[in-house]
């Protein structure tokens, strides 16, 4: 019984060590979430220092007139930086993809109309 175990054992330490040895090769496939290894800024100036920021989207007024408001909205930067990440696109582009799917999740066209067949609206 003790040959078995001591066996098992020598298996268990020499698997472990070709593990720890090859594990650049087979750590990139565990499915282990964004949120563990980065957390999301808490402020303007992080969300600024993250890439939450464009010419379009301005976040250095905010900085310099002190603004001390948490930043973004969590959610919304999370979801914009796994869109920017999953389709390797920038900013702007990222927070346009988010809002439309925003938009088709509460019944709204791209263009900002609701998609309602009862809506009237008034030009």
């Amino acid at each position: 019984m003790a040959y078995l175990l001591y066996s098992l054992s020598f298996i268990c330490l020499i698997v472990a060590t070709a593990l720890y040895a090859t594990r650049r090769r087979w750590v990139h496939l565990l499915p282990v979430p964004d949120y563990i290894y980065q957390r999301l800024p808490s402020s303007f100036a992080g969300d600024m220092e993250s890439g939450f920021t464009s010419s379009d989207f301005d976040l250095s007024t905010n900085i310099a007139l002190g603004d001390s408001r948490a930043g973004l909205d969590q959610r919304a930067k999370r979801d914009v930086q796994q869109i920017m990440r999953g389709r390797g696109v920038g900013f702007d582009e990222a927070r346009r993809i988010y809002t439309e799917q925003r938009f088709a999740k509460n019944n709204i066209g791209p263009d900002g109309r609701p998609r309602d067949p009862k809506f009237v609206s008034f030009s």
